[in-house]
């Protein structure tokens, strides 16, 4: 299963730039204690960077989740929360929380109303022949989303293979800070 998470695939479409995110609330863990995560608190703090994920612990989702971790301090500086979003269960996610994420971000439920509000499900039909067919239902697919405060998307990639999301939704977050130029 986790070849063919890893390999570059095409997903439905997502919810597009400018559409209003859809607000939620969901049980996650961070450094493997249980948490609740609300959309509508997160962003009075600052953008949120929410990204799906098919699987924790699949080679895809582990390295891009290690990959967030890395960049947490760049993602803190520029005032963004992120928060990595998977069909698994809580005890999956709060192991997920410490051994991949390294207890710097949250990860969360997405319970299937979720999935369907931010249009995350996996579509089979990009996958190599046979992959499909051996993946448990449920799953999302690979969508990173920037959420800026007053809840509009300003970003969307959707892309299995995991190398671009941090970089690009890093990016997307800074391009929202307003660039100080000093006065003359």
């Amino acid at each position: 299963m986790a070849l063919a998470l890893a390999v570059p695939a095409a997903v439905k479409a997502e919810l597009p730039v400018g559409a209003r995110a859809p607000d939620f609330a969901t049980q996650g863990a961070l450094a493997g204690k249980v948490l609740s995560f609300r959309l509508r608190d997160a962003l009075r703090h600052g953008p949120v960077v929410l990204y799906f994920y098919p699987k924790a612990f699949t080679q895809g989702c582990t390295l891009e989740t290690r990959a967030f971790a890395e960049a947490h301090d760049q993602f803190a500086a520029a005032g963004a929360t992120v928060l990595g979003l998977s069909a698994d269960d809580l005890p999956t996610l709060q192991r997920f929380s410490t051994e991949a994420c390294g207890s710097k971000f949250a990860v969360g439920v997405a319970t299937p109303a979720i999935i369907r509000g931010y249009d995350a499900a996996l579509d089979p039909r990009g996958l190599p022949p046979g992959a499909a067919a051996r993946l448990p239902t449920g799953l999302t697919g690979r969508t990173s989303y920037v959420i800026a405060p007053g809840g509009r998307i300003t970003f969307v990639h959707s892309d299995l293979d995991y190398r671009d999301h941090v970089r690009l939704t890093l990016q997307a977050v800074r391009a929202l800070r307003p660039v100080r130029r000093p006065v003359r």
